[in-house]
This record gives C-alpha cells, structure tokens and sequence, in this order.
C-alpha cells in the first residue's frame, strides 16, 4: 500500500500525536480522504461513525499484563523524564493511568462517537460499569476481524487469506525488551483493569469458538 493512503504518514503532523488525537484525525480526513485507505492508530471503534466511508474493522487484543508492562517500558524508553522511573512510577502518574492504561481496551470498544470529542478520543475519561463492559464485549463481537497478540502469526494468516494480503509484509514496532516486574504491580495492574481482564476473557472465548467452527 503507497505511503499515501495510509493514516498517518509524515504529513499529518507528529506521530505519537496522530495516532491518539481523534481532533487530528477528522481534520486530516477532511484533507486526504480521496487518499486515505488504511486508518491505524488507538481510536475507539465508534471513530468510524465519525467517518463518511464504509471501513473494515481490525484489532488484536494483548492480555493485560502483557499490555501494561509494554506500555510502561515503551513510556521510559521514548520519554527522557520517564529515563530513570522505575515501572511503578509511571504507573502512578496520573494523566497516563486515566487516560491511556486503566481499562483502556474497555474503553475503546465502548466509548460512543457522541462521548469522544470533549475528551479527544482515547483520552476520554469515563467511569468504569458493568453496562460499558457488556457494551465492549459487544464491540468486540461486531469487530469484521479480531486476533489475539499471543497467536499474533495466527490472525494474520488469516487475515492475510481473507483479504489477499501478503502475508510476509507485517512489521513489528514500538518493542521493547521484556523485564522482570514486581508482583506488587502485576497485583496492582490485575485489580485496576478488572474489566479489561474480563474482556480479554470474552475476546479468547469468542476468538477460540469461532476458529472451532470455520
């Protein structure tokens, strides 16, 4: 796929900006439309509505250890203030704990079009309930294609047979190297994202019955 029809490329403005920034985005959209192909980045599923086009519809769900962790040490190796913290104490930060870690999956696949713009997509501060879980899981339900990161390989064989895509042209990005966590965080990570858990339960369900039956 050209450089071009894919969101965002270095025409629309600072990376790590445009692929939260939901107020980016629509003003990009408004620009390149004609171009824009592919839309990737960490917007919620209602972005769509937002979006005059029909899309088909993506994600890959990371367990949410695995996933916070990753998220911590990506934060310390791209921020020079974050350099020297230890795990906890960019956990602890405030801004980053509400908008980007605590239940963030749920939140993705629950927000609506009508909650996003105040907050700015992502970032969209909402209270936890178990009515926005069941509207997650029903999120993930109406995904076109969902895979799970441990069976990464998995899901895009699949996807790459489903949609004729070369299957040998995934790319990797934002890694970095695994290390050992404290059990205080992992408890800490496990009893604040308790419906990301439950959701990732739903979403391993839903994936393995529907791998059984094609």
């Amino acid at each position: 796929m050209p450089n071009e029809a894919v969101y965002p490329n270095a025409s629309d403005g600072p990376a790590l900006h445009a692929v939260i920034s939901l107020t980016n985005l629509l003003t990009q959209w408004e620009i390149r439309r004609d171009e824009i192909r592919l839309i990737a980045g960490h917007f919620a599923l209602s972005t769509t509505e937002l979006l005059d086009a029909p899309f088909v519809t993506l994600s890959v769900l990371r367990p949410v250890v695995d996933r916070t962790l990753s998220y911590l040490r990506h934060q310390r190796k791209i921020n020079e203030a974050d350099r020297h913290k230890t795990l906890d104490e960019i956990y602890d930060d405030p801004f980053r704990f509400d908008g980007l870690i605590r239940n963030h999956m749920t939140r993705m696949f629950s927000l609506g079009a009508e909650e996003m713009r105040e907050g700015d997509g992502a970032l969209t501060s909402v209270p936890d309930t178990a009515e926005r879980l069941e509207r997650a899981k029903a999120g993930v339900a109406g995904l076109d294609a969902f895979g799970l990161q441990p069976r990464f390989d998995e899901f895009w064989t699949d996807l790459a047979a489903r949609y004729d895509l070369d299957q040998f042209a995934s790319v990797v990005s934002n890694t970095t190297e695994p290390e050992d966590a404290p059990d205080s965080l992992i408890d800490r990570i496990l009893h604040d994202n308790a419906h990301d858990v439950e959701l990732y339960a739903f979403a391993e369900t839903l994936y393995n019955e529907r791998r059984n039956q094609s």
